[in-house]
Formats: C-alpha cells, sequence, structure tokens
C-alpha cells in the first residue's frame, strides 16, 4: 500500500514514474527545521523507503533556500523558558532513517544547505548543488557543537583536517569550492539542481534496481560504522553546549540582528 504522503506538515512530496521528490517545504523561514519539520523527515524517510513503487528519491527546496538548519528563533525562545532539549532519539533516527532507506536518495541544493540542512544534503547519497549554492556546518556560530551528524559526514567526504577546520569555523563555502574539495558530486548552472537531479533518478529508477539497491547497502556499511562511532557522542556534547551561555548569547544576537558577544563559558 502507498503511504498516505500528504499527512506531512511541512513536507510535499510527489510520485511519479517510480521517482519520488521530497521537497523541504517551509521557505517563509528558508526552510528552518522547527520540531515539525524534524518529526516529518524522520518518517518520510521510513515511508518512501517501504514505498514498493519508488525506485529514486530526490529531496529538494522550495525557495530561495536548501534549508536554513535548526530554527534559531525557536532555540533563543526556548533557551529564555529554560526548555530546550535536543531530542536525542529524534535525532538518532532521522541520520538512521536516512541511511536505511532502500532506494538511492539524490539531493538537489538549488540554495544554501546550512546546518542540520548540510548535514541532511551531505547524508544522502548524491549531492547535485547549483552554482550559486552555498554549504556550511554552522553550529559553532550559534555556540553548538556540530553534533547531529556533521562530525560524521563531513570528516568522510573531505578527510579529518578539512572537516576540522570547515566545522571549527562554521564557514559557508561555495558550489564549486564544495565541488573542488569532493563535499558535492557535481555542481549544474543556478536552477538547474533539480532538473539534473531528477534526470538522474529517473535514470537510476530505470535501472536494475536490486543491484542498486544492494549496491548502496554494501557501500553504507562502513557510513553506519561511523555513524555507530561518532553520532551517539557527538549528540551528547551537542546537548551540553545548548546550556552554555555562549549557545544563549549566539541565539539571542541572532534575533536582535547584531554580532554575539561571545564570554567562553
Amino acid at each position: 500500500m502507498m503511504p498516505a504522503y500528504n499527512r506531512y506538515e511541512t513536507l510535499k512530496i510527489e510520485a511519479q514514474d517510480q521517482v519520488a521528490t521530497i521537497t523541504l517545504n517551509r521557505p517563509q523561514v528558508l526552510n528552518a527545521v522547527n520540531p515539525q519539520m524534524h518529526t516529518d523527515l524522520e518518517e518520510q524517510f521510513g515511508d518512501n523507503s517501504a514505498d514498493d513503487s519508488i525506485n529514486a528519491i530526490v529531496l529538494t527546496e522550495a525557495g530561495r533556500a536548501f534549508c536554513a538548519g535548526g530554527d534559531v528563533k525557536g532555540m533563543d525562545q526556548r533557551a529564555r523558558e529554560g526548555s530546550y532539549r535536543i531530542p536525542l532519539r529524534g535525532a538518532k533516527r532521522l541520520i538512521q532513517n536516512i541511511l536505511e532507506v532502500e532506494q538511492p536518495l539524490i539531493s538537489a541544493v538549488n540554495g544554501d544547505a546550512v546546518g542540520l540542512g548540510a548535514t541532511i544534503a551531505l547524508f544522502c547519497d548524491i549531492i547535485i548543488a547549483a552554482e550559486n549554492a552555498r554549504i556550511g556546518d554552522t553550529h559553532v556560530k550559534v555556540g553548538l557543537v556540530a553534533g547531529d551528524g556533521g562530525a560524521v559526514i563531513w570528516p568522510l567526504l573531505v578527510g579529518v583536517a578539512k572537516a576540522k577546520e570547515l566545522l571549527f569555523t562554521g564557514d559557508l563555502i561555495d558550489a564549486r569550492e564544495a565541488e573542488r574539495i569532493g563535499l558535492v558530486n557535481r555542481v549544474v548552472p543556478a536552477g538547474k539542481a533539480y532538473e539534473e537531479a531528477l534526470a538522474l533518478a529517473k535514470r537510476l529508477a530505470a535501472g536494475p534496481t536490486r543491484a542498486i539497491r544492494w549496491t548502496k547497502l554494501a557501500t553504507n556499511k562502513r557510513l553506519k560504522d561511523e555513524v555507530n562511532l561518532v553520532l551517539d557522542a557527538s549528540l551528547a556534547v551537542e546537548t551540553l553546549s545548548i546550556g552554555t551561555e555562549d549557545h544563549k548569547e549566539a541565539a539571542r544576537a541572532f534575533v536582535e540582528k547584531r554580532p554575539p558577544r561571545y564570554t567562553g563559558r
């Protein structure tokens, strides 16, 4: 039975010709991930994987950004209330569910992919970026550890030394530089990432399905080992970093549109 794709509040999901397109659909806030979107993402990857009518999946965005990462305004409000904690089970489940998708999963990054948005894009099997897109894990810029997947995937894609540089600074890099260092598979003209991703998805969907899926299963074993090695610890220390004064200051500064004044506490 085909899953009820219309039940998601923050995602738009369409299926045609054995290809599903998942669209992040909070364009008014640059597709920032709030608790509802996080839950929707966790669940939909399981739904798509179980849909036998789907042989390839494209993940893309509505609006001008792929995903701005976590909802910092929401972080600020919860920090002021003293109630914000990372839902560890959900954070781990999101990464695990992405890796359990049997079909090839292609991210079409037409705009900036930041923080958790970068993590989601990079955990896909193939990443196609528009030349105007930028990508970066900016957790440190809001006083947080890059714990929800960044500490896993960046070293695997670009090597430990380069990953440390980019994770420590939180700098955004453009699509051409991301391609040069091996962070994304290919760069295409502005506005063409989805078109290119869809064409590749259709090619894979029409290919030898079992061979492709089982090749993915085999190559993902290494990635799953890294998740098992790193993710629990990185999520734990990210949770600790939420309670720091640096994070609270960064969240306030974001809302007040001013540079943060870090204290190292």
